[in-house]
Parts: structure tokens; sequence; C-alpha cells
């Protein structure tokens, strides 16, 4: 089922090789995502399965409750963001938000948790803005639930091609009832997510430097993850096909590393 969202006039429906060249983009992001998580967890010395550990166990057995709440309070603040200003680069949000991710970890685990809803808020602030980029409006319910979708990807200390394609999923007709019912189903993957970030906030001597660093790596990767599905969203349009016939072959790309041009 091709996306309802509203769109402008739209250009010459471009060629297959065009198509194929815009994939191929798409895919090299994709690769992209997980580099700088995979340098912060060189930097902190562990693997993302076992940063969970590090956490006290009432903070762990909250997560889920603490990322759903914050997923719905962020829907709404993000959104009304907007009226404030309209737009915001791609840099901007990674200063901001590498600026918050230092300011958490001085604090250890406190501030780090007084940290989560605000970035949270930043992270899909940014993802909204990206979808604006691609020629979305994300007062649509259908495009308030593509952003929110996106945090169902992996996480970028999680990151590996071909099997954080999830988010890609195509979906039917979407109204707010859906985004919130979608809200309940992400919240433990971002849980898990979000739970690796508080951990590496508050490994002992590196404080605001991991939670600077841990901020940074995870715009970046909702980021290129939300240029990913908007991209490809976009695309299906402008191509005319089947956008779940597109997922498939940009799946092919992925799964196929390196990715190479033919």
């Amino acid at each position: 089922m091709k996306p309802t969202y509203p769109i402008d006039v739209l250009p010459p429906k471009p060629p297959k090789q065009e198509v194929d060249a815009r994939l191929f983009e798409l895919a090299q992001r994709h690769a992209r995502a997980g580099n700088v998580g995979i340098q912060i967890l060189n930097t902190i010395g562990g693997q993302a399965e076992g940063l969970l550990a590090r956490l006290p166990e009432p903070v762990r057995a909250k997560l889920g409750e603490t990322t759903e709440s914050a997923l719905r309070v962020s829907m709404k603040a993000a959104h009304r963001s907007r009226d404030v200003v309209s737009e915001t680069p791609g840099w901007w949000s990674r200063a901001l938000s590498t600026a918050m991710g230092a300011a958490g970890g001085m604090g250890g685990l406190p501030t780090a948790l007084a940290e989560l809803p605000v970035t949270t808020t930043v992270l899909l602030r940014a993802i909204q803005d990206v979808a604006v980029e691609h020629g979305f409006d994300p007062s649509e319910p259908g495009v308030q639930y593509d952003c929110i979708q996106i945090f169902a990807a992996a996480g970028p200390l999680d990151h590996d091609d071909g099997t954080d394609l999830a988010f890609l999923s195509t979906r039917v007709a979407v109204t707010g009832t859906a985004v919130q019912a979608l809200i309940a189903r992400v919240a433990p993957r971002l849980a898990t997510v979000l739970g690796q970030k508080l951990a590496a906030q508050t490994v002992p001597v590196l404080g605001a430097a991991a939670g600077a660093a841990t901020n940074y790596a995870y715009m970046s990767y909702y980021q290129q993850m939300a240029h990913v599905h908007f991209g490809l969203r976009r695309l299906a349009i402008e191509a005319d096909v089947a956008h779940e016939n597109l997922v498939e072959d940009f799946r092919r790309l992925v799964e196929a590393p390196p990715v190479k041009r033919a």
C-alpha cells in the first residue's frame, strides 16, 4: 500500500538508474549509522549487552515505564516546539544533544535519568525535521507514526546491518489511537537502547565525556535512520512503486555488505 501523506506537485518519475543510485545512497547511510556507537563501546570498554547489567535493579525494572512515559510527553513537546522554531539544522540537534549528554553525565545516574526525557524530545524533534526535509508533514498522524516507528531500530550500540530493519515495516492507515498503541509497542525496544545510554553515562571517570559521546552517537544514528525511512517513502512516491517492493530492494543491498555499486 502506498503512503497517503500530503505531498506537493511531484517531479517527473525518475529513471531506474536514478532510483538505484538513491537506494545505494540510503544503504550507505544505513551502513554508517552505527560507526560512532562502535567507537563509544571501544572507549568505555564493554559490550552493548553488558551495559544494562551496570544499572541498579530498580532502575532497570522501571526503564520500560519511564521510556513509554518519556515518549508520550516527547511526542507532544516535540510537536509544540515547531510552533516556536519551525526548522532546525541537523548539526544544531547534534550539538544540543551532545551538550545535554555532557550535563547529564556530570552527576552520574541521577542527572542522567533527569536528562533522559529531554534527550528523547530532542531526538524525536530531529526525526520530525528529517521528515520535513523529505516533504512530509509531522502534524499528520501517519508521519507521527513513522517518527515513532524509527525508534524500533536497534540503536547505535547494537547496530548490525541487516538485522535492524523492522522500523521499515509497511503499515496500514494510521489514526491518533494507532500512534499511541505504537508507543506502547516501541517503548520496550527503546528502553533497552536508552538503558545502554544511561549505563555508559555512569562509567566511572568518563562521566560527562561518555554522556556527550553517547548522545552524539544516538542523535547521529536516529537522524540517519530517519533519512533512510523517509527517503524510501519519498522515493516510492516519486518512482510510483510499491513501498514494500522498494524496501525489499533496499534490504538486499544492506544484507550483502560491503555495499558495492554494480
